[in-house]
């Protein structure tokens, strides 16, 4: 029987807990005894193993799941295609089915379905996908429609890839990848986001597997989904991750640090405290932050950042994702998400900001410049060759001059 009220949390066949909603359609959740009692683990930081209940007046739950949806004209395009109410709890209901991690969030009346569908996408299907920047919600059969949400700003489309060939889960099978689309006026935004993640990766950052990828009238990125694996069988499997908002109790409107966020020292401390291994993935960290300085990516936010639960049972800092030189953008602000030793500005920050940044972070100043001095000089080092082999790789982008000269101009400044 259908309750408008209530949903239930599924890790694939196996019951999680309960979402339900109050009057005023604040979100609780409790916790399966079956998933306690047999060694299931806790979804979140803030949602600790046990038979309590989180109820939606404190809006500890509300806060985690709501930070599972879309935000702003991408969540609007999904009510209005989908004819829901705008709340967090419907969204919920209508495509929680395949979300970030390992959870599955369904109506009461639904079980996850032990056999997987997917829709096959034709080369000409994958043209249009492209072109309406992955709006799918709406076609097909209703029962059949997938159940897909990616919280963040940006359109996306999560699909499965196999031996080169594209296809569409069905209701809340899994994806291993997702499709990221060019913007009406950032058009360049594709090209932006692979090339500054293979420049983090040639200075040694773990980061995301990106591709550049185009149709005739568009570019489009292909990222592979570090929270799915495949098993012995080549079959997709979920991980569990949750990003830093997520892990530090706020909402996805709180994860600029100027709008109430975290500050990077408190993302820093959540490493500390939660990583299987603290100190590399706390200098890891550290250098996230100190790429994002010199490569121009001014959007490090805490949503961009995220813990991963691994089938060992260990948590580690995610592979970096969402790493886009935005100062080669015109009209997107250019101050940065989380403040180095209380300044904003990338262009102005000096030895005195980064040794306050040290301290807020409790690490030794002279390490910390050390990690600056040697992430500028192999960013200037990597930069041309990274480009060469960008081109070779996926074509001539005459656009990426904009970001080399960003990068270069702030290597220099350290230099």
């Amino acid at each position: 029987m259908t309750d408008p009220d209530a949903l239930n949390v599924w890790n694939e066949q196996r019951l999680v807990g309960y979402l339900w909603r109050n009057r005023i359609g604040a979100i609780g959740f409790r916790y399966d005894p079956e998933w306690v009692d047999s060694g299931g683990y806790a979804v979140s930081c803030t949602l600790p193993l046990s038979r309590a209940e989180f109820a939606p007046d404190t809006g500890i739950a509300h806060r985690f799941f709501a930070n599972l949806l879309p935000e702003g004209a991408v969540r609007s395009h999904i009510v209005r295609d989908l004819k829901i109410s705008d709340t967090d709890f419907e969204l919920l209901r209508a495509i929680g089915g395949e979300c970030a991690g390992a959870l599955s969030i369904l109506p009461v009346e639904r079980v996850p379905s032990i056999e997987r569908q997917y829709r096959p996408i034709t080369d000409e299907e994958l043209a249009q996908l492209v072109a309406r920047r992955g709006q799918i919600l709406a076609s097909g059969p209703v029962d059949q429609r997938p159940r897909l949400s990616l919280a963040g700003a940006q359109d996306k489309c999560p699909v499965l890839v196999q031996d080169e060939r594209f296809f569409l889960p069905q209701r809340e099978a899994p994806s291993s990848h997702i499709l990221k689309f060019e913007l009406a006026d950032y058009h360049h935004l594709p090209a932006y986001e692979s090339f500054t993640t293979h420049l983090a990766d040639s200075v040694g950052l773990p980061v995301v597997d990106i591709e550049l990828r185009s149709t005739d009238q568009s570019s489009y990125a292909l990222i592979a989904r570090y929270d799915r694996v495949l098993d012995e069988n080549s079959e997709v499997q979920r991980l569990h991750q949750e990003d830093f908002c997520q892990a530090l109790g706020y909402g996805h409107e709180r994860k600029y640090q100027e709008s109430g966020g975290p500050t990077f020292a408190q993302c820093y401390r959540l490493v500390q405290e939660i990583s299987s291994e603290p100190a590399t993935d706390a200098q890891q960290l550290l250098r996230w932050q100190i790429f994002n300085v010199l490569a121009g990516n001014s959007d490090g936010h805490a949503k961009n950042l995220s813990l991963l639960y691994r089938p060992d049972g260990t948590i580690r800092l995610a592979p970096f994702y969402d790493l886009v030189c935005t100062r080669a953008i015109e009209r997107i602000d250019d101050h940065l998400a989380f403040a180095v030793g209380g300044e904003r500005n990338p262009s102005v920050i000096t030895t005195q900001h980064w040794e306050a940044f040290a301290r807020q972070c409790d690490v030794r100043p002279r390490f910390l410049l050390q990690l600056v001095e040697e992430t500028a000089a192999r960013l200037l080092d990597k930069l041309t060759e990274v480009g060469a082999a960008f081109a070779a790789r996926f074509g001539p982008y005459p656009a990426l001059q904009r970001v080399e000269q960003v990068v270069r101009r702030q290597c220099q400044r350290v230099a």
